[in-house]
């Protein structure tokens, strides 16, 4: 079992910039799946970036694609979202997940995800 937490979040203004952090203990992510996704006020979870388990492949929702970044580190032990030209509408919960079985097909999907962090606050606002 892998532990997931998340830090970075805060409050910006509109127009501002990012990043997320995600640190996992109990084991390295090599051979995960990671992404991240969110939840706003009354919203459900959504997802808003992975990169797959093999290949690096990177996949991005269309409300950040431009202006999202995932990465993770060599060590694969912490992944990043690194958010750019926040606005009124990023704000939310950011939840980092990973697991190691996932397949393709579910790395958009919330129950994909065996392994999840506790959340981090973004709030964009003037």
């Amino acid at each position: 079992q892998v532990q997931l937490v998340e830090s970075g979040g805060g409050l910006v203004q509109p127009g501002d910039s990012l990043r997320l952090s995600c640190v996992a203990s109990g084991r390295t992510l090599r051979g995960y799946a990671v992404a991240w996704f969110r939840q706003g006020p009354g919203k459900e979870r959504e997802f808003v970036a992975a990169i797959a388990r093999t290949g690096g492949y990177q996949y991005y929702a269309d409300a950040v694609k431009g202006r999202a970044v995932i990465s993770i580190d060599n060590a694969k032990t912490t992944h990043y979202l690194q958010m750019n030209s926040l606005k009124s509408e990023d704000t939310a919960v950011y939840f980092c997940a990973a697991d190691q079985n996932i397949i393709t097909s579910s790395l958009r999907t919330v129950r994909g995800y065996k392994n999840w962090g506790q959340g981090t606050q973004v709030t964009v606002s003037s």
